[in-house]
């Protein structure tokens, strides 16, 4: 199987050794075994919580193995990166997900809107007007989640606090987007748990059921305080 994965890679992919592949399928399965440990830590049923394989940066060789293996969930950064990866995996894999996780452009719309099974980081008017307008135009509805700025970082995307309430009952009712829930990256230097409660309860006051919190380094932490869904890139590919 293994083997098999480094016929299919793009030309342009550098090469990868069915011992990089095995790499990539050992740490898969690492995370899978943790995150289960994680759920049976925090009273939650098996399968309860999701993962989502970050996959940016990686070529589509390292990907193959673990589509072939059976995962479906993976998130990807930058628009551009995913077109040039997934349209042809997606070919022979047809029911994968595919979430943008990273900040979309408007002028990047209309691609993200065709590409994506999710966007995971709607964050501002101008954004939601834009997807809203695209959806309508296509008949293509994604599912959306609002990306919270829990820690109000200036240098990063998000809705602040204060703001999301009304930010996301808009989305909703005048845009009509298809809002299932939030998203939200807590700043490094503080305790995660204090942001993935506030991102937790946040959802809850509004009814929606996906939590998608949690990376590389504090997954079990937002698997205890409610995640449904974790992105999860370094400790399943390595560093690029």
């Amino acid at each position: 199987m293994l083997g098999s994965a480094c016929s299919h890679s793009n030309k342009d992919d550098p090469v990868v050794t069915d011992d990089s592949q095995a790499d990539v399928l050992a740490q898969y399965q690492a995370v899978t075994d943790e995150l289960a440990a994680a759920e049976a830590a925090a009273g939650r049923p098996g399968g309860s919580v999701r993962l989502v394989a970050v996959s940016k940066t990686h070529p589509a060789s390292r990907i193959r193995p673990l589509l072939e293996r059976g995962h479906r969930l993976f998130g990807e950064n930058r628009v551009q990166e995913a077109e040039e990866k997934w349209p042809a995996l997606r070919s022979d894999f047809p029911d994968l997900e595919l979430h943008l996780i990273g900040p979309l452009q408007t002028n990047k719309v209309r691609e993200a809107v065709a590409l994506f099974d999710v966007i995971e980081t709607v964050d501002r008017p101008k954004l939601a007007d834009a997807l809203a307008r695209e959806m309508e135009r296509t008949g293509r509805s994604l599912r959306c989640l609002v990306q919270i700025n829990t820690g109000a970082e200036p240098q990063k995307a998000g809705v602040l606090p204060e703001e999301a309430d009304a930010f996301i009952e808009e989305c909703r009712h005048r845009r009509r987007l298809a809002v299932e829930g939030l998203m939200c990256i807590p700043p490094q230097a503080d305790d995660p748990m204090v942001h993935f409660r506030m991102l937790a309860a946040m959802a809850h006051r509004h009814g929606l059921p996906i939590l998608s919190m949690g990376m590389s380094g504090d997954y079990p932490r937002a698997i205890a305080a409610g995640a449904t869904h974790v992105r999860v890139g370094t400790a399943i590919f390595g560093h690029r």
